[in-house]
């Protein structure tokens, strides 16, 4: 009876770690996506308030956090639609 209760506990624990194993590269991307739409509203905010050149560079780095979130969101949706296949 000891034995069937370690047996199952140890099946049980070997589909949970690989169900996360699958959904880990989602949320990590899903979380640098996030990151990086705040710096870029960051920016945003720092360059409504400064004026030339600074305005640009902000807008400029801002544009670019823009990038980079998409695509991280591209590759959690990835990730995502990996882990569900």
């Amino acid at each position: 009876m000891m034995i069937k209760k370690l047996l199952m506990t140890f099946v049980a624990t070997t589909f949970a770690v690989a169900a996360f194993a699958q959904v880990e590269p989602a949320v990590k991307e899903t979380a640098k996506a996030t990151t990086e739409t705040v710096k870029e509203a960051g920016d945003n905010a720092k360059a409504a308030g400064s004026s030339q050149p600074d305005k640009s560079m902000d807008k400029a780095k801002a544009h670019i956090h823009k990038a980079k979130a998409h695509a991280h969101r591209h590759q959690a949706k990835k990730a995502a639609d990996a882990a569900a296949h």
